[in-house]
């Protein structure tokens, strides 16, 4: 299915609005070095929100992401039909990343810690053991994980987890559309059925 894609404009406030991650830091999207890169190294400052919904686990599944660089914003969705809650997670973050068109310092917001602890913590080891965990099994979603481990090559990315269904805005956002892209998938999948 091809991605829904939808442009906004973000509030007035999103501009000067900097985001808090759960330790409560302050990382902001005004142009400014990449992030552990040389400091002569400026590359554009955009928050990528994420999130993945699936109806039944597997079900027909949904993604969705929203693009922010300064007042700018730029909101994707899609789904599947038969699939997992953590292969559309994976998705979202695959997508918002593969729709920049330009290497950035992206700040990844998604409120699945399955992700995030992939990227920051478990990647680097199933790549180095040839995609197999700890237990000697192969990696679960591997092909997802090696896509995202290739949209990630392109850009400088930071991680931050978010509480799903709680108070932050752009993640109530994209679980919306999220959840709307598997609802029309297992529409059109009942529709078909039914001829």
């Amino acid at each position: 299915m091809k991605p829904k894609v939808t442009k906004t404009s973000a509030p007035k406030s999103t501009a000067k609005r900097a985001s808090k991650s759960a330790s409560g830091s302050k990382t902001g999207l005004q142009d400014g070095a990449i992030p552990g890169g040389p400091k002569t190294s400026v590359r554009k400052q955009v928050q990528a929100i994420t999130d993945g919904s699936c109806l039944g686990n597997p079900g027909p599944g949904g993604w969705a992401c929203i693009l922010r660089y300064g007042a700018r914003s730029k909101e994707m969705s899609g789904g599947e039909a038969q699939t997992t809650n953590n292969r559309m997670e994976l998705t979202a973050a695959i997508r918002a990343l593969d729709a920049l068109t330009e290497p950035c310092a992206v700040e990844v917001v998604t409120d699945s810690e399955y992700v995030k602890n992939g990227v920051e913590s478990w990647m680097a080891r199933w790549k180095k053991n040839g995609w197999v965990t700890a237990a000697k099994k192969p990696v679960l979603n591997q092909d997802l994980w090696e896509a995202l481990d290739a949209a990630i090559e392109r850009h400088a990315t930071t991680w931050v987890w978010t509480k799903g269904h709680a108070h932050n805005a752009d993640n109530n956002r994209c679980d919306e559309l999220a959840r709307g892209a598997a609802a029309r998938i297992k529409s059109a999948g009942q529709a078909g059925r039914a001829e």
